[in-house]
């Protein structure tokens, strides 16, 4: 029997959702738990990969056993034993061949930046007091629906077989001293949001302008985009199932 789980996680502690030797991962803490409280080995597949100090405000993962769960009582216990940088909101039964990552239809991640020294949100946002055009950041990120290949944008030494994402939206607000950037797409290039973030932020300084970012993207050169901004201001926000609705 196949189960999806969905859960959220402040990543601060934690190299990432993926298992590491010699280091505390997400996926290895809930696989601890999982298999403690059912007596059996649990191995769950992530949705997708967040890199060290990423947060996900939604995340999901599948697992599979042979009985059928309680499942109210184990997301009560697995609430209780889990550290506290980790929360279950559901387990949901779904047919044999379903796969969190696999069937992922659309995924939507922020960026936050807060534009005024906070130490609450020290490692909740990037901290960044320079003054913005977020208006010209908002042309940029529109530039972005009209591109498909995102190379660019990507870690140089990954292992895939096209840098082709459909990106459905892509926006900055404001919201007091905190910047958000939202964007979704139906896959995700590693390192991509950071990167994206980084080279509007450079719009947002002048240091490049808006044909600039158009030639960045056609010439598929990582060496000509922007910085990478640090990990602790981005979240997983959202993940979508064609199957799915709660």
């Amino acid at each position: 029997m196949r189960y999806f789980i969905q859960f959220a996680y402040n990543g601060t502690n934690y190299h990432g959702w993926q298992f590491q030797p010699n280091a505390s991962s997400v996926q290895e803490t809930l696989n601890k738990a999982l298999s403690i409280l059912l007596n059996t080995p649990i191995n769950v597949m992530g949705a997708g990969r967040t890199d060290t100090g990423v947060h996900a405000e939604e995340m999901y993962g599948h697992f599979d056993i042979e009985s059928p769960l309680d499942i109210p009582n184990l997301i009560h216990k697995l609430n209780s034993y889990l550290p506290k940088d980790i929360a279950v909101f559901n387990i949901l039964l779904v047919h044999n061949d379903a796969h969190c990552r696999f069937d992922a239809t659309k995924r939507t991640y922020e960026y936050h930046i807060n534009t005024v020294k906070n130490p609450f949100l020290q490692e909740l946002s990037w901290y960044f007091n320079q003054k913005l055009d977020v208006d010209l950041m908002n042309e940029a990120a529109k530039i972005l629906l009209n591109h498909t290949d995102f190379q660019c944008f990507s870690k140089v030494n990954t292992d895939v077989n096209t840098f082709d994402c459909t990106i459905f939206e892509a926006y900055w607000k404001q919201e007091n001293n905190k910047l958000i950037f939202t964007i979704s797409a139906n896959r995700f290039l590693r390192n991509m949001v950071r990167s994206i973030v980084g080279t509007l932020v450079n719009i947002g300084l002048y240091k490049i302008s808006l044909t600039d970012f158009e030639t960045i993207i056609a010439s598929k050169s990582r060496e000509k985009a922007g910085f990478s901004v640090p990990a602790h201001g981005l979240y997983l926000t959202e993940i979508d199932y064609d199957y799915l609705s709660l």
